[in-house]
């Protein structure tokens, strides 16, 4: 599998929450994208999920 620094994710969503996590973004000075990302980053130590950081997944990958 070839990893890239980022990947493409395209969904639907209500429009409220659409503007909300915009406001949001805006506040914490940060992108839309880097705010959802971190919401995903928080949700899943919340929940036990092993994170892989980007320069582990890229260095198991040159391993194989």
């Amino acid at each position: 599998m070839v990893l890239t620094k980022t990947a493409t994710l395209n969904l639907r969503i209500d429009p409220v929450l659409k503007e909300l996590i915009r406001i949001a973004a805006k506040n914490e000075h940060r992108s839309v994208a880097n705010l959802i990302e971190v919401l995903i980053r928080q949700h899943c130590e919340r929940e036990g999920i092993t994170v892989p950081e980007q320069q582990e997944m890229f260095a198991e990958s040159n391993n194989d």
